[in-house]
């Protein structure tokens, strides 16, 4: 079975958004992060900021990255769960973190908004596909 014939199969929630909705909000949001991420990590490495405040960065990345090959590839909904916790986890320390470093940077949290909500969003929608496909 293909992947997305699997994931069109699995069951979800009526507020489900439609498939086609993931990439463009995806691209939005990886720009969004690109810029913002790409400053807190150059500001760590020009010693401008501490690397724990850039270290919460480095790992949403991660698991941001594994995400689809753990949801698409392993087909394994409850660590893609599980993967999504972290996401949206790092994110908050991330943002907690560089608001309280250093107030130039506070404008990463500001753009950030729509990654944490969409995040949030993205994080309920997985817990429920989780649970009503168990």
């Amino acid at each position: 079975m293909n992947t997305n014939n699997w994931y069109s199969q699995l069951i979800k929630p009526t507020w489900a958004p439609p498939s086609w909705l993931f990439g463009p909000v995806w691209s939005v949001l990886y720009a969004i992060i690109a810029v913002s991420f790409g400053t807190v990590f150059y500001k760590a490495f020009t010693k401008q900021i501490p690397w724990m405040v850039a270290l919460p960065f480095v790992l949403n990345l991660f698991f941001n990255l594994i995400f689809t090959p753990i949801q698409f590839g392993l087909k394994n909904n409850l660590l893609a769960s599980l993967d999504i916790l972290l996401i949206v986890g790092t994110l908050v320390w991330g943002l907690y973190s560089i608001w309280h470093a250093t107030p130039e940077l506070r404008w990463v949290v500001y753009v950030n908004i729509p990654y944490l909500l969409w995040g949030a969003f993205a994080t309920c929608l997985q817990l429920s596909i989780t649970y009503l496909n168990r």
